[in-house]
């Protein structure tokens, strides 16, 4: 699964980001590109501190810990509009959040969460390791354990939040949930699996070479600075949204 043709696209990888300032990003990077201000599809790629969210499907009733122990521990849980249940998000995992114009490009929904998937399957595969599909849930399992979510929405044609692949995760959190919603499922990670600590530079450079190869796109790295320019014409808006960063 992938594509022949290739169309440049921006690449912006932010490292570690708290969870509310990535997604104002991506609404604000979205309201862009439907308004062809951005006049390219982007890639976020970047971590988050510790943080649950809940999904349209998401109900609290997952959450098997109460609210009071996640907040000894500085741990938010938040609605947001993808689509899933509720899941986890911390340092180690790998996430990825393509603003991709699906209506021009005639992209179905469904094909273009295989796609996402297809990438995971072949960052893992880089490692030794095999990823598959599994009928119960979207993402990636090894065995029977999941080892990569899917949770995407799609406003006006164009796709926002995105994948979450557990590299060096902690994977303690994951047991305080019901992962995805779905009852007696283990959740594991390239760290766990393999014994070691892989290079998060190295898993985001095969993250990079595959959206390319899957997506079809040509990538072109692009800095915060730069993206908030383009999206705010280099107004005084840029310069107060950087300041929240």
């Amino acid at each position: 699964m992938s594509h022949t043709c290739s169309r440049d696209a921006y690449f912006l990888d932010l490292r570690l980001l708290e969870y509310r300032k990535a997604w104002d990003l991506q609404t604000r990077l979205l309201e862009a590109r439907v308004a062809r201000v951005l006049d390219k599809d982007l890639i976020l790629c970047l971590e988050h501190p510790s943080v649950f969210t809940l999904g349209r499907r998401g109900g609290l009733e997952n959450l098997k810990v109460p609210q009071t122990f996640l907040d000894s521990r500085g741990i938010a849980v938040i609605h947001v509009e993808r689509g899933g249940d509720i899941t986890y998000h911390g340092p180690g995992q790998l996430i990825l959040y393509p603003i991709v114009d699906l209506k021009s490009a005639g992209r179905k929904v469904v094909d273009f969460v295989q796609e996402l998937e297809e990438i995971m399957i072949r960052i893992l595969s880089h490692w030794g390791l095999q990823g598959e599909r599994n009928s119960l849930n979207r993402g990636v399992w090894i065995s029977r354990a999941k080892i990569g979510s899917i949770g995407i929405a799609v406003r006006r044609g164009v796709s926002f939040h995105g994948l979450a692949l557990n590299v060096n995760t902690e994977l303690e959190p994951f047991g305080w949930v019901n992962p995805c919603g779905l009852t007696g499922v283990m959740v594991t990670s390239m760290k766990k699996i393999l014994g070691k600590e892989i290079p998060m530079d190295e898993v985001r450079q095969q993250a990079r070479i595959h959206v390319e190869q899957v997506l079809g796109m040509q990538l072109i790295p692009i800095g915060l600075a730069e993206t908030l320019n383009i999206i705010n014409h280099g107004g005084a808006a840029s310069q107060k949204f950087l300041v929240t960063f």
